[in-house]
């Protein structure tokens, strides 16, 4: 839930503080619903509003990339009836969200696997990245019939057939080929990675990319997040020392004496 009182957040993030890149696992519509007495596909619908909120709230904040945990490649186990209203709900966003979307200059990737899709899910996922391709704001990254596991394993493919063909030795093979093979390399990995509902594992997502990643848990689940939340992960976020395995300017200059 959201913190009530005098407790104060970190200072506002700076253009030099602010991530380029935020991802977020969308966690906790079914428990929102089941508090609530609802049925699970209510929540997945507030969870919907939740995305909107968010993407908004980002656009105006003036983030570079958000990217957006929608449907796992585990997700597949999930009752029939549930899977099938998240693909209509996909549906009806694509339909109603995606030309506004366009309008504010967002522009839509989508990474994960097609396999399992149905051709008309395939060609609107398609339609939008074709609509949106040439946008200059925000770009959204959505990860649907995404599993970073599987994303390491189809750039392992990759990797393999350039092997197969000559065109690579495995001598040859670094972090930076492996990351060649992503999914959406020409994009910055994730600066800070938010889960809601208080979950705290990363579920498969972004295995590679979020190598680096700040962590930032939050109580509420997804259904109620929105900008004011997102703004709040971020300020924690600019308050951190991020030092990717180094040590921060004080703390090297103290190791040298």
């Amino acid at each position: 839930m959201k913190q009530q009182g005098a407790s104060r957040l970190p200072e506002p993030a700076t253009p030099r503080t602010m991530p380029r890149h935020v991802a977020i696992i969308m966690d906790g519509n079914g428990r929102w619903a089941k508090a609530r007495g609802l049925p699970r596909s209510a929540g997945h619908k507030a969870g919907v509003d939740a995305v909107r909120r968010t993407v908004r709230a980002a656009h105006d904040m003036g983030l570079e990339v958000l990217t957006l945990y929608s449907f796992s490649s585990e997700n597949w186990a999930r009752p029939r009836a549930e899977v099938a209203y998240l693909f209509t709900l996909l549906k009806r966003f694509i339909h109603k969200d995606v030309a506004e979307l366009h309008a504010m200059g967002v522009r839509i990737r989508i990474i994960g696997s097609h396999e399992g899709l149905g051709p008309d899910i395939v060609q609107l996922l398609r339609q939008c990245e074709e609509l949106t391709k040439d946008n200059e704001g925000l770009t959204l990254v959505v990860a649907f019939n995404y599993g970073g596991r599987q994303e390491i394993a189809h750039a392992a493919r990759m990797l393999a057939r350039e092997v197969a063909v000559g065109r690579l030795s495995p001598d040859e093979i670094g972090v930076e080929h492996i990351s060649a093979c992503m999914y959406a390399p020409d994009l910055p990995e994730p600066d800070l990675l938010i889960r809601t509902s208080n979950e705290k594992r990363l579920s498969n997502f972004l295995l590679w990319q979020a190598a680096y990643a700040e962590l930032v848990f939050v109580e509420d689940f997804w259904p109620d997040f929105d900008g004011e939340l997102l703004r709040a992960a971020i300020e924690e976020y600019a308050g951190r020392e991020r030092r990717f395995g180094g040590l921060v300017a004080g703390e090297a200059r103290a190791a040298q004496v």
